[in-house]
């Protein structure tokens, strides 16, 4: 199924219009037609049936033949991980996005070798973005990720934000496997976050801070992981472990 999106004030209509970028996939990539049958996204839990109508260089107009509403997840993941070099946070927010989680950070530490400033954050922060919306149109996600722009490690933990469950994965002796916090038969957490560390690792201080501000510390497996695998690691054993308790 040819899948669109438009956000969710643009969804209230019967009749639904493309432009920009969406607009052009849908008539120059994926020709589409009048009458043909596609799928618009809007990203907050709805999926809407769509004849089109009417096709121009500029528009496509849809007129809504029905509409599916998903209610949010169970659980709500928040993935705090620390910005690989070139471009493989962009596989990291589409990896991400395919196993449901519910927003990403991207992390600024001491060994991140990407240093962003004034308008490169926002122009990051938007691609970023527009990667997430790309994914939920090719894997049919009903719930659009949040993608902050990027943020050093220490403004994140001034922020204080607060989870029931918050893990970074590590490379130390006191990181214990993640099924351990999910003991049978009990109470799964509502709202998690899973922290995931440059190529090296986090610091040791940044470690410490991490710890310091109620993380557990949490391990992945005997081998050392790519930050890009670990993040993906770390995401499918939670899913596996919530969905288990579910």
């Amino acid at each position: 199924m040819r899948r669109f999106y438009l956000p969710p004030e643009e969804c209230r209509a019967d009749h639904l219009v493309l432009t920009g970028s969406e607009s052009h996939h849908a008539a120059d990539v994926l020709r589409v037609k009048a009458g043909d049958e596609v799928v618009v996204l809007d990203g907050a839990g709805s999926e809407l049936a769509c004849r089109v109508e009417t096709v121009t260089r500029k528009k496509v107009q849809l007129e809504v033949r029905g509409r599916l509403t998903e209610p949010p997840p169970s659980w709500h993941i928040t993935l705090v991980q620390a910005i690989p070099k070139g471009k493989l946070f962009e596989a990291i927010i589409q990896k991400s996005t395919e196993l449901g989680v519910w927003r990403v950070v991207p992390l600024l530490s001491q060994r991140v070798t990407t240093h962003l400033e004034g308008d490169s954050i926002e122009h990051k922060a938007e691609k970023w973005r527009q990667t997430a919306v790309e994914a939920i149109k090719q894997c049919g996600q009903r719930w659009l990720p949040q993608v902050d722009p990027p943020i050093a490690l220490s403004s994140w933990l001034a922020r204080g934000d607060k989870f029931d469950l918050t893990l970074v994965a590590s490379l130390q002796d006191d990181s214990r496997h993640l099924r351990a916090y999910f003991p049978a038969g009990g109470r799964r957490p509502h709202t998690l976050c899973v922290w995931i560390g440059p190529e090296g690792d986090f610091a040791p201080e940044e470690m410490e801070a991490i710890k310091g501000a109620g993380a557990l510390p949490i391990t992945l497996g005997p081998l050392v992981l790519r930050s890009e695998t670990a993040a993906l690691c770390a995401l499918s054993i939670l899913n596996h472990e919530l969905q288990a308790g579910s």
